[in-house]
């Protein structure tokens, strides 16, 4: 029996919306809406590349040179981005989730794993990742520390939002107070800069310049944020919302500019070294969290 490069397909379909998540990483094979793509997706014969709908657990973005400390002892974390020499996107994107739910609702799907501890990450996880189509595709996200003792955590997601066409004509539209400079090897963090009268202010909505390459992250975006992509030719348009206190965005270069990420995070990159929102699960714990995407 032939295994296909991302496992198992599971269907979900509702209110015009129609989706593909796979037991690879959880993900998301793709997302449309009265069969318009709304997020980029790959096709059934694929892998996931350049992280197309995958999740990042238990932490999201860049460990520089996959070292930091926790609770008093060092850790070495596997380095997953050899060129950069950094440990990139979590533990799990490669692992075998399994589904959950007895597939009664149509609309609805719930996956899951356990993260087993392992060199540089000597935690227990129970994930599960819950999938719900209504009016829009909301996902929610949570970790219980089922281990014995307290384990750094971070979350965030790796969809790519499409309206059909090249992002450098579409019209970009979000609110951030500052974005995060990153030094130009590793891409670690350096410090934050305001948005406004920088390249990155696109709060009145505007088009994504081609010179302008983005792979930042982005904060100050208050109690709830969104990200809308749109076609200034027609209606089409592909929103992200999410209460993350950190959001990655990227402009695709990997995938020819054709869609653009918009990552919510629960932590900005390094989070592992600086404990800057970091969250600590003690045994026991649990967090969750959720983002939205409609069209």
């Amino acid at each position: 029996m032939s295994v296909l490069p991302s496992g198992e397909q599971w269907t979900i379909e509702g209110g015009g919306y129609a989706g593909t998540v796979v037991s690879v990483g959880g993900g998301l094979r793709g997302l449309t809406f009265e069969g318009r793509e709304l997020l980029l997706g790959f096709g059934e014969d694929e892998a996931a590349h350049a992280g197309i709908g995958q999740h990042l657990f238990p932490w999201p973005n860049r460990v520089t040179d996959g070292k930091y400390s926790f609770a008093g002892v060092d850790q070495q974390l596997y380095l997953t981005e050899p060129a950069r020499r950094n440990a990139i996107h979590g533990l799990t994107r490669w692992a075998n989730w399994i589904r959950l739910d007895d597939g009664s609702d149509p609309s609805y799907l719930e996956t899951g794993h356990r993260l087993h501890g392992q060199p540089g990450y000597p935690h227990q996880l129970e994930l599960r990742l819950q999938y719900r189509l209504d009016d829009g595709l909301t996902v929610t996200a949570t970790a219980v520390n089922v281990g014995t003792t307290a384990a750094p955590y971070g979350y965030g997601a790796h969809p790519y939002l499409s309206v059909g066409r090249p992002i450098d004509e579409c019209v970009l539209e979000f609110n951030a107070e500052h974005w995060l400079k990153t030094s130009p090897e590793q891409l670690s963090p350096i410090g934050l800069a305001p948005v406004t009268g920088s390249p990155y202010d696109f709060s009145t909505g505007r088009r994504v310049l081609g010179q302008l390459d983005i792979d930042n992250a982005f904060t100050g975006l208050g109690d709830a944020w969104s990200v809308t992509l749109s076609d200034p030719d027609s209606t089409a348009r592909a929103t992200l919302s999410a209460d993350t206190p950190w959001m990655q965005l990227y402009t695709g270069n990997a995938i020819g500019r054709t869609a653009l990420a918009v990552e919510p995070m629960t932590c900005p990159p390094d989070a592992f070294v600086t404990g800057q929102d970091l969250v600590v699960l003690e045994p026991g714990q649990s967090h969750e969290t959720s983002f939205r995407v409609s069209a």
